[in-house]
């Protein structure tokens, strides 16, 4: 019975995506397939889980987030950020690809997304790099890179969906999340350093002049402030995370109009336009794949997935790997809040029974659809960079292998090394 009903759900699910129906729309047809074939539930299942499956106050969370992810970039704090990395690491040969870098891994401790960091970060460095003498191909392959740290570095999206799916610790997770973070950061800008000095690219001429390095991070104060309130306040028991994302907001408001005065009523719709289709988006996607988990789960499909890989082999370095094969599969074809909603669920058994942390696992999925967002068909941040770049998916697809193969190695690092991971929870716990 568990699998023919597999078998329903998911070709009706694999359809819909060949059809290029929405991933949201996808899951509830999904569900309703499941319906129709057992009929042991009403069609009501799937409107009452549409608002059951969002109303969670960790997924509060993430329309602050997007809302602010999007203040942030139209009100200077990113441009701000981008002026002070290049004072600091601009003349470093390479020096602005590392700077691009930097600023990414800042701007994820403020948005929790990859693409609105590929976005914010892109549109400030890709003329620049380009007049430098920069290949495209390289320049937007490290924008999509550098992007997909947007949901490693808390305050992280994809985080939030996870600790709800799971019920485990949003604090734990973005604890969890710095290293991993900063640690893939590190490598992107190890390899931007050698392929620079392998092509000849040269940084800033202009000498390091303190003066100028005060002036720039005295005007950009305000932009450094906001990881460290934002995050500071996570940990120092002052907000929750989901608190957190509105401080996010008003924080980033009144420095984008007061503060910085680059946020006027114009600039000011335009976001918040831009921030509600992106958390509609996201809500319909949560509240169809909520009703689809429960569908996975009373099909018994989770229960059916664990034992068939524990009875293929009792090693857990080769599940692990298996399971990363298989995220990193799914990376390439569903969007990540989406691919969390679905396959948590049917992991989270197995991982448990080999002993894996609910918080390391969840980073190992994380770090996993991170790369999904630099993975065709559907990476979404090489979209997002061959925009920004005015120039077609091709170009930027060609430039990516080497940043694939590198963070690859980095995810291998982090399933096998357990202390990268939870070195900061345990510390802190």
């Amino acid at each position: 019975m568990t699998g023919s009903i597999a078998l329903v759900v998911f070709l009706t699910l694999i359809v819909c995506l060949v059809l290029t129906v929405p991933i949201g729309f996808s899951l509830g047809i999904a569900s309703l397939a499941y319906i129709l074939y057992t009929k042991q539930l009403t069609f009501g299942f799937i409107a009452q889980n549409l608002v059951t499956g969002c109303d969670s106050f960790p997924i509060m969370a993430i329309p602050f987030f997007v809302f602010a992810g999007e203040l942030m970039g139209g009100g200077g704090i990113s441009r701000r950020l981008l002026n002070v990395a290049n004072v600091f690491f601009g003349r470093i040969r390479g020096g602005l690809a590392i700077v691009t870098v930097v600023v990414c891994m800042f701007f994820a401790a403020i948005s929790g997304s990859g693409p609105a960091t590929v976005a914010a970060v892109g549109g400030m460095v890709v003329p620049t790099m380009m007049k430098q003498g920069y290949d495209r191909k390289f320049v937007l392959a490290l924008i999509a890179a550098a992007g997909s740290i947007g949901v490693i570095i808390p305050p992280s999206i994809p985080m939030v969906v996870y600790s709800v799916t799971t019920n485990s610790s949003v604090s734990k997770l973005f604890l969890a999340g710095f290293v991993p973070g900063i640690l893939i950061g590190l490598v992107l800008i190890a390899y931007s350093y050698f392929f620079a000095v392998s092509h000849g690219y040269k940084g800033a001429e202009e000498a390091f002049s303190s003066k100028k390095a005060l002036k720039e991070v005295k005007d950009s104060i305000w932009a450094l402030l906001s990881p460290v309130i934002i995050l500071g306040g996570i940990y120092g028991g002052i907000f929750t995370p989901t608190e957190a994302a509105a401080v996010s907001v008003i924080y980033s408001l009144v420095i984008g109009c007061l503060v910085y005065k680059e946020l006027d009523l114009k600039q000011l719709m335009i976001v918040t336009k831009n921030a509600c289709e992106t958390t509609a988006t996201i809500l319909i996607v949560i509240g169809c794949a909520a009703g689809f988990s429960k569908v996975l789960t009373l099909g018994r499909i989770p229960t059916t997935v664990a034992t068939f890989l524990t009875t293929m082999t009792d090693s857990k370095i080769l599940i692990l790997l298996l399971i990363n094969v298989l995220l990193l599969i799914v990376g390439c074809f569903m969007e990540t809040l989406c691919a969390i909603m679905i396959l948590a669920p049917i992991l989270f058994p197995v991982v448990t029974a080999l002993g894996v942390d609910v918080t390391h696992f969840g980073i190992i999925m994380v770090v996993n659809l991170a790369i999904g967002f630099i993975t065709p068909p559907l990476g979404v941040n090489l979209f997002v960079a061959s925009r920004v770049g005015e120039t077609t998916l091709d170009d930027v697809i060609k430039g990516i292998i080497p940043f694939l193969a590198v963070m690859i190695i980095v995810l291998l690092a982090i399933t096998y090394i357990p202390a990268i991971s939870m070195a900061l929870p345990t510390m802190f716990s």
